[in-house]
Formats: structure tokens, C-alpha cells, sequence
């Protein structure tokens, strides 16, 4: 593994030579860590680099953001990382965030996705969402950080697996507290995302994309998904049956097949 910054973001290369192994850059949620993807590594490594790589305004990346703040500037981001590596072209696998920002990449960089999967991703304003976003924001504007955090394995997780797993999310709050974004910036990262609507130009986007999404994600609709797959010109649908919004934890043996499933089919 080598580390590097560009324009103040954090990025991690893991694996062997791109002319070999074919490059993925995985893009986290709404929390912007790289290290979300811990449960995907060893099952992509087997076959790909990887490029993981810290949101702007998180992790080990510069603590400030653009201005204006949204999701294409996220995608421009990715673009950034590429470019410091070389890279003209690789997959991208986003979760929520991380995904609508590849796909504004996809709309406002073509060529530049080889392959892209979007989980639990929307394309358009959605009420539910907003009644999420707006309780956490609650949270954090009244209560304060260590209320946001415990709150959010709610909007995560199933609650079977949040009784099962209760131990693992305690040690992993005081992790997610310690690290938490400056409160404006995590304001503005949830303001880019609930003015995201790409939704008239989804028909734009034509590399192959899978849609990856669970059934009982609490957080994200499924029709949210089913619509992307709808609109988008080279789009297969995935559903878990289960796993909620984080299925890429709770499920992440079947995520991680259909995932690699896809990256070495044909398509692309």
C-alpha cells in the first residue's frame, strides 16, 4: 500500500500494477471515510487495485470544503485522485453519497468510469430522505455530536443485527466521535445531497452500471433504485433482501460477489 494527497485529499493505492489488475475506486457514504470498505478489500484485492480515498472535509483529508458544496464538486474530487495516480479511466463502486457522486462523475466526466456501481444511490429529491436528513440534522444542531452518532446505527443497520452486534457499535462510536466532521461541514455535505437531481439527465450516463440496493434500507426508498436502473441506458438492478442501508457490512459476502460478478462480466 502507498498513501499520497492531492488538493488535500487523502488516498490509499492497495495492490498490484493497473495494467495488470484493472484499477476500483471505492467512494463512502455520507461519513466520507475510506476505511468504510474494509469489509470489501481482501474479496476485490484478489483481483483489482484498489484506490480508497477520504471525502473532502473528512477523514485524513483537508477539513474544509468548496465552495459551493455538492455532489458534482464530489465527483470533480474523484477526478482529482485520478489524476494524481494516472489513472484515465477505472471502475468506481460509491455507497449513498459516494455513489450519486459517481454518477455526476459519469454525467460530467464521460470516459472517465469504466464500470460503476451505485449503492443505495437516488438521482432526484426524495421526501423520505429528507425526513432523515432533516432528524439527524436535529440531532446534531440541538443535541450535538455524540447524539448524532449514537443515533446513527438506526438509520444503518437491521435491528436484529444492531441487538446482535451491540458491543462492536459501542467501541466503534468513541472511533466516529473522536473522528466526526466539523458540524457546518457535515451541514453542508447533507445540503449538497438533499439538492442533488440529476434526474432528467440520467439518460446521459451510458456506462454500464450496476444498482445495487436492499429491500429493507430505512435510510434510502427502493424505488429510489428501481428508478435509477429504470432510466439509466446500461443498468442492471441488484436487491438484497436484506442488510439495510450499511448492507455492504451486514451483507457483505453476497454484496461483494454480485459486485466482482459485475466488474469481470462482459458489459464495458
Amino acid at each position: 500500500m502507498h498513501s499520497g494527497t492531492v488538493d488535500g485529499l487523502y488516498y490509499e493505492v492497495h495492490g498490484g500494477p493497473a495494467a495488470d489488475r484493472g484499477t476500483v475506486i471505492l467512494s463512502a457514504g455520507l461519513g466520507g471515510s475510506g476505511a468504510f470498505w474494509a469489509p470489501q478489500m481482501k474479496a476485490l484485492l484478489g483481483r483489482f487495485r484498489v484506490v480508497l480515498y477520504d471525502h473532502r472535509g473528512t477523514g485524513r483529508s483537508v477539513r474544509t470544503l468548496t465552495d459551493p458544496h455538492t455532489v458534482a464538486a464530489m465527483g470533480d474530487d474523484i477526478v482529482k485522485v485520478m489524476d494524481a495516480l494516472g489513472l484515465d479511466r477505472a471502475h468506481l463502486v460509491g455507497h449513498a453519497a459516494g455513489g450519486n457522486a459517481g454518477l455526476a462523475l459519469a454525467l460530467n466526466h464521460p470516459g472517465r468510469i469504466g464500470k460503476l456501481v451505485v449503492v443505495n444511490g437516488w438521482s432526484r429529491p426524495d421526501p423520505h430522505i429528507k425526513r432523515c436528513f432533516d432528524t439527524r440534522l436535529a440531532l446534531l444542531n440541538n443535541t450535538g455530536i455524540a447524539a448524532y452518532v449514537h443515533a446513527q446505527p438506526l438509520f444503518l443497520y437491521p435491528a436484529d443485527w444492531l441487538s446482535a452486534n451491540h458491543a462492536r457499535l459501542e467501541a466503534e462510536e468513541v472511533h466516529h466521535i473522536h473522528g466526526f466532521p466539523a458540524p457546518d461541514v457535515m451541514r453542508a455535505r447533507i445540503q449538497a445531497l438533499l439538492a442533488f437531481d440529476i434526474d432528467a439527465e440520467l439518460e446521459r450516463i451510458v456506462c454500464p452500471v450496476l444498482v445495487s440496493a436492499s429491500a429493507d434500507d430505512m435510510l434510502v426508498p427502493l424505488a429510489c433504485s428501481r428508478r435509477l436502473a429504470e432510466r439509466l441506458p446500461n443498468a442492471v438492478l441488484d436487491i438484497a433482501p436484506w442488510g439495510g442501508h450499511g448492507f455492504t457490512v451486514t451483507a457483505a459476502e453476497a454484496f461483494n460477489a454480485s459486485v466482482l460478478d459485475f466488474l469481470r462480466g462482459d458489459a464495458g
